[in-house]
């Protein structure tokens, strides 16, 4: 009896190695699906990805970052916001407020730089121009993003698809062998 015990016994530690491990990388994309996909959804914030060098080293290219909607009389000097280039077009900077000016009419004007650049963005930025403040951000994880939402994306969802369909088929080939290897009794053990 002391062989079978012996043997069965790693590979009852390995089972429950990989489950842990498994579990733990689940949590981990639900909280990341969360977090870069529900909550701004949920809030009205807006996933973007740095692609330049210009906010190093707080904010290197491949950062995810979350910008959240924010009244622009909140900014102050040292925010890091995110404005459209020109007005109504999508293309937009992230980089920090380095100085607030207002108008005799009230109106407000953020003059913005990038923590990497030596000089201040060229144009004053209005209030209308503002998309948000920054909110949180993941290094790297702008990269998986680009490159899923990038021109892969016609390859990379039929693939993740079909490998979750071999990984079910693994499991399940598995699970029917292992339940047929079972003698029918072997459940109804009793200790003597």
């Amino acid at each position: 009896m002391g062989h079978g015990s012996k043997g069965a016994r790693p590979t009852g530690l390995l089972q429950a190695l990989g489950l842990a491990v498994s579990g733990a990388l689940l949590l981990l994309v639900v909280m990341l699906l969360a977090l870069l996909v529900i909550v701004p959804k949920i809030t009205g914030a807006t996933p973007l990805t740095v692609l330049t060098s210009s906010m190093e080293p707080h904010l290197p290219p491949g950062t995810m970052i979350v910008v959240g909607p924010v009244n622009t009389d909140d900014l102050v000097i040292g925010d890091v916001a995110t404005y459209q280039i020109h007005s109504g077009e999508p293309a937009v900077i992230t980089h920090r407020i380095t100085a607030i000016s207002s108008s005799t009419d009230g109106s407000r004007r953020f003059q913005f730089q990038g923590d990497n650049n030596s000089l201040p963005d060229p144009d004053l930025v209005l209030s209308t121009q503002i998309q948000g403040r920054l909110w949180y951000f993941f290094p790297l994880i702008g990269h998986a993003n680009n490159f899923v939402n990038g021109a892969s994306r016609a390859v990379i969802i039929p693939a993740v698809a079909l490998a979750l369909l071999g990984y079910s088929a693994v499991m399940l080939v598995t699970g029917v062998r292992a339940s047929r290897r079972r003698p029918r009794g072997a459940h109804r053990h009793s200790a003597v």
